[in-house]
């Protein structure tokens, strides 16, 4: 066969559109997870700024404790927008309230102040299972993608 007709015969075959694989929604239990994160983050807040300005301050009038509640405010974004790196720094960084939480339950002599000390604790660790749950599964998540593009393209290749 002249090089010009295997040239056009090779041009005339239809190209093969590459696969490409769109990215999934997240799992409901990764949107739960999500929305528990920042559900209980934003309970923190809240109730980090009522403990310290009205229901149990520790200077009548309120106090500048209220300001621990900064902190908490820069990852908030960061969980909305889904990122991982966010849940995984603030699983650490709860533990450092979780901390004041017991402190104060167990230090307080205002029957009250003992009361959101411990609905601190437990909002804690609502946050940090909530934080470990989601990387775990967007983990597991991104594990099948892989595996399951890898699969394609082997099969791709050897069509």
């Amino acid at each position: 066969m002249p090089p010009q007709t295997a040239l056009r015969a090779r041009c005339a075959r239809p190209l093969r559109a590459p696969s490409v694989t769109l990215p999934q929604a997240p799992s409901s239990a990764v949107a739960a997870t999500r929305w528990l994160a920042v559900g209980s983050l934003v309970g923190l807040i809240v109730l980090g700024l009522a403990w310290e300005m009205w229901l149990a301050p520790l200077r009548p009038g309120g106090s500048w404790l209220a300001l621990k509640v900064l902190p908490l405010v820069v990852p908030l974004a960061g969980l909305y927008k889904n990122r991982m790196y966010t849940y995984r720094w603030v699983s650490l960084m709860i533990w450092l309230y979780f901390t004041e939480g017991v402190v104060r339950a167990w230090s307080d002599t205002n029957g009250t102040g003992q009361v959101l000390a411990l609905v601190e604790v437990l909002l804690c660790l609502v946050l940090f299972a909530a934080c470990a749950w989601h990387v775990r599964l967007r983990l597991r998540h991104a594990k099948a993608a892989a595996a399951s593009a890898a699969a394609a393209r082997q099969l791709e290749a050897s069509a």
